[in-house]
């Protein structure tokens, strides 16, 4: 970050977004916490005075049956304890995210001060990326950084438009959006060789732009979890009662023939670990992934799917990976997941550069203790595939555009 926070008032978008006990409502999981505490310390270092603003949930979404915001469940006050416990430092909470208490609050802090503002989602504005919302949270600050990449591929107000209320000059990334940028920069552009990438999931649909994006860079495309009995049913597999998109099944056969057209190799799981019901409990067993029986569903990669995949994950000097290769929520059908978390950990560990792209991969990855033997595991998931599709995330570009009153 390259302001001079001294005696700043610093606006710093954060996502707090952190998964909370239903109960009693402490936080369970602090890790996008802590990947904001080397921006919140630096700014605070240098003598500036932080002004904390997230979302929390989908408020909107969940109304309580009167129609109003379920203040209680969502309130960003719940995050307060285990921000100080982390920061060691007072963090004054405003219950409100614009108006004349966060005018006022904001206005009386001093150096080395923090304060929390209630989630931004409780403003209709927010995420419609109103002006007026942006405007009035850019009110509360001399300068704006950008530390939530999680969010950054949303034009939301606190993301995106109130940016454009700070000029080139006042306005930042922090350490973890830059950081975010820099690793996927490795994959991007010229990425060591081979580059192996990883896609799992359930469905195509989700990932049909990055699967056709991975195409035209990888050496070797591996594909699992549901959404491969698309790929098996488009080759005239029998996938039984296997998850598949009879909608994308055109698709399928046009990425399958891309890859063969530009030389990719695209592996399929030949086997794969087979039930007869979703469910952790029901009889299972190993079975080609194109001869599946009517009745059994195709819940975890077999096998021999699980070595070849494995191989080539270790002969790799760059990889992706997004989505995990089975149902690894159920213990019976994690294997495969878990053994690709340790491939790609191994690989790491003798020179590769590895990126876990958000969302169940970084899931798989912390529940084995692994997290710290890969190269960099994202924060956010959608952003980071956006960014892997060659989108433009509008959080980003917003950082480099004039301000608004210049534009208008």
């Amino acid at each position: 970050m390259d302001i001079n926070f001294s005696g700043k008032r610093a606006l710093v978008r954060v996502d707090f977004n952190v998964p909370l006990d239903k109960e009693s409502f402490k936080v369970t999981d602090d890790t996008r916490i802590k990947r904001a505490l080397p921006t919140i310390t630096h700014i605070l270092e240098e003598g500036g005075s932080v002004i904390l603003m997230s979302h929390l949930g989908r408020p909107m979404k969940k109304l309580k049956e009167d129609g109003s915001i379920d203040r209680e469940r969502f309130t960003l006050k719940h995050i307060v304890e285990r921000l100080i416990d982390l920061i060691g430092v007072e963090v004054k909470f405003c219950d409100e995210t614009v108006g004349k208490k966060a005018s006022e609050m904001s206005a009386g802090l001093k150096r080395g001060q923090v304060m929390l503002l209630e989630n931004t989602r409780f403003n209709e504005g927010e995420k419609e990326g109103d002006s007026e919302f942006a405007k009035a949270l850019a009110s509360l600050a001399d300068v704006y950084v950008n530390d939530a990449f999680g969010t950054a591929h949303r034009a939301h107000a606190s993301t995106t438009t109130v940016a454009h209320y700070f000029d080139e000059e006042h306005k930042t990334f922090g350490f973890l959006l830059e950081s975010e940028l820099k690793n996927a920069s490795r994959v991007t552009d010229n990425p060591e060789r081979p580059f192996v990438a990883i896609v799992g999931g359930a469905k195509v649909s989700d990932k049909m732009l990055l699967l056709d994006r991975l195409i035209d860079q990888v050496d070797t495309l591996i594909v699992g979890g549901g959404m491969a009995y698309t790929f098996m049913k488009a080759e005239g597999g029998k996938i039984g009662n296997s998850l598949c998109e009879d909608d994308r099944l055109e698709l399928a056969r046009e990425l399958l023939a891309k890859a063969r057209k530009q030389g990719v190799h695209l592996l399929l799981p030949t086997d794969s670990v087979v039930a007869d019901a979703f469910s952790n409990d029901a009889n299972f067993r190993n079975a080609p992934s194109n001869l599946i029986d009517e009745g059994w569903m195709g819940l975890d990669i077999g096998v021999y799917a699980q070595n070849e995949f494995s191989n080539n994950i270790r002969n790799a000097k760059t990889i992706f990976w997004n989505g995990p290769m089975g149902v690894f929520e159920m213990p019976n059908f994690a294997n495969g997941t878990k053994l690709i978390a340790q491939a790609v950990a191994e690989a790491t560990q003798t020179g590769a550069f590895s990126l876990i792209g958000g969302g169940d991969s970084v899931a798989a990855v912390n529940m084995m203790g692994l997290a710290n033997k890969v190269s960099y595991v994202s924060t956010g998931g959608g952003a980071m595939l956006e960014l892997l599709e060659g989108k433009v995330l509008p959080g980003v570009k917003a950082m480099s555009v004039a301000k608004l009153e210049e534009l208008e």
